[in-house]
C-alpha cells in the first residue's frame, strides 16, 4: 500500500509561511484560502493554516542530541539531502542542529539537519543511503 503524508499546523502569516515554504523549501504550492495554504513537500501535503502554533521544548533525545518536540520532518536519499543541506548553507538558514552525520556504522546510520520555520516549528530533514536502513535495528 502507498500513500501519502499529510499533516496540518499552524502559522501565524500565510505570505511570510509561503515565502519560506515555497521559495526556500521548494515546496509546490496547492490551494488556499486567505486562512490556509497547502504545499507540496516532495509530495506530502502540509496545510498551513494561520493560528499560534504549538508549543516547542528541546526534549526528544536522539543520540547526543536534544531535539526540538514535537517535529515534522521527510526523509530523502542521501544525494537530494546532501544537495539540499548545501542549499540552505548558501542561503544562510540558521539550523538547530547542522547538517552531520549520526550513528555512523551502525544500522540506521542517517544524516539530519533540524531547523525551523519563520514561526518555529521544527522541522528535521534526514538523508539515507539506503532505504531499507530507515527501520534497522
Amino acid at each position: 500500500m502507498q500513500s501519502l503524508f499529510h499533516l496540518a499546523f499552524h502559522v501565524r502569516d500565510l505570505e511570510q509561511a509561503k515565502s519560506f515554504y515555497c521559495g526556500t523549501l521548494q515546496c509546490t504550492e496547492g490551494r488556499s484560502t486567505d486562512t490556509w495554504l497547502d504545499v507540496s513537500l516532495y509530495g506530502h501535503q502540509l496545510s498551513l493554516h494561520l493560528g499560534e502554533p504549538f508549543p516547542v521544548t528541546n526534549t526528544g533525545r536522539v543520540g547526543e542530541h536534544m531535539v526540538p518536540m514535537p517535529h515534522m520532518g521527510i526523509i530523502l536519499q542521501m544525494e537530494d539531502w546532501k544537495a539540499l543541506a548545501d542549499r540552505l548553507k548558501t542561503l544562510d538558514l540558521q539550523f538547530v542542529i547542522e547538517p552531520t552525520v549520526r550513528f555512523a556504522g551502525e544500522p540506521g546510520e542517517q544524516a539530519t539537519m533540524f531547523f525551523v520555520d519563520p514561526f518555529g516549528n521544527p522541522i528535521e530533514v534526514k538523508g539515507f543511503a539506503d532505504w531499507a536502513s530507515v527501520y534497522a535495528k
